[in-house]
């Protein structure tokens, strides 16, 4: 599912900011400053800054990126497909984006290469309102869904509803773009695609408890949700700088998970128009997708999982090839 939330409202002057350091940029502590000059280093996010996001500004915060020689500075995507296009025409050196998303580059001839899971399991599925005591993706049958008029949104409904016994066939769709949490207040809609710790956590910050239907849990892939991901070319001619940007950020979301309320107090220093009930809450709903709740290294890039999306994506039509885990990660 493509990292596709972000409002047309949010068309930010992205090559500016490439140079005027966006969102933060890189205002730390450096706590053992090295005699080297720093090497200059860009990351597009995936979406505005947010809870997903802490283990990054809590490495900022540190001065972990400063201490390997990097100067990072981070940047706001002005449209979904900022960070992968960049990153391949080499206007950024690192991007985050949906792991699926990745692949799609890679299947389209990008150079494109994950370096690094940041969440272990795919952050999407579909959402209802508690309310409406759904229990299956199946009772969608009969009712309309709201998707955004991403392709892989509709692959993702139909993969639920099927996996749950149902026929996709018989649920009506709709497109509502990103508006799919007003679109189910309102009653228009009985469930939409959408991010469970971002859409799913803030209607339940506003009061309205969710019944959330994770892709992983109704047929689809436990693919790695959001990937930290560079090219080939750089992987191939600086894979010192790649180690170096990589030891660092697990090293912020280390902490992170050890203390969640610091690495949100660091975002929000260096975010401050950021919501704070809102923000602890995803990040609460995001700790357990960095390492599984212990059960895997932060980080880690495991080929069954890779193989695993790869075969969901050929399966349906959103990729034209197999994706071979040397080819999606550096290893």
């Amino acid at each position: 599912m493509q990292r596709a939330r972000i409002a047309a409202g949010c068309a930010l002057a992205l090559l500016c900011a490439l140079f005027l350091l966006a969102c933060g940029g890189s205002a730390h502590t450096d706590p053992s400053p090295s005699s080297k000059k720093p090497t200059h280093v860009t990351l597009v996010l995936d979406f505005v800054p947010n809870a997903v996001h802490a283990g990054i500004y809590r490495a900022l915060a540190a001065g972990y990126y400063r201490a390997r020689g990097i100067d990072l500075h981070v940047v706001v995507p002005g449209a979904t497909q900022d960070p992968l296009s960049l990153v391949d025409a080499g206007r950024a050196q690192f991007g985050l984006a949906d792991g699926s998303d990745v692949a799609t580059q890679i299947d389209r001839g990008g150079d494109a290469q994950a370096v690094m899971a940041i969440t272990q399991r795919p952050l999407g599925g579909l959402i209802a309102l508690r309310s409406e005591g759904l229990r299956s993706p199946a009772q969608l049958q009969g009712r309309t869904v709201g998707i955004t008029g991403v392709p892989s949104d509709r692959v993702v409904l139909d993969t639920e509803v099927r996996a749950a016994g149902g026929d996709p066939r018989k649920v009506h769709v709709v497109t509502v773009g990103f508006d799919g949490a007003q679109a189910l207040l309102s009653g228009r809609i009985a469930a939409f695609t959408g991010f469970v710790p971002a859409d799913g956590v803030q209607l339940q910050v506003q009061g309205h408890p969710i019944t959330p239907f994770w892709l992983d849990e109704y047929g689809g892939p436990g693919y790695p949700g959001l990937v930290a991901f560079s090219t080939r070319r750089l992987v191939a001619s600086d894979l010192a700088l790649v180690r170096a940007f990589v030891a660092a950020t697990t090293q912020g979301y280390e902490d992170t998970l050890r203390d969640p309320a610091a690495s949100v107090q660091d975002l929000m220093r260096l975010n401050p128009g950021l919501d704070r009930g809102f923000t602890s809450a995803s990040l609460a709903a995001y700790l357990p997708l960095f390492n599984e709740q212990g059960q895997v290294a932060f980080g880690a890039l495991r080929d069954a999982r890779i193989e695993a999306l790869s075969a969901w994506m050929l399966h349906n039509g959103l990729i034209h090839a197999p994706i071979a885990p040397t080819r999606y990660s550096a290893g």
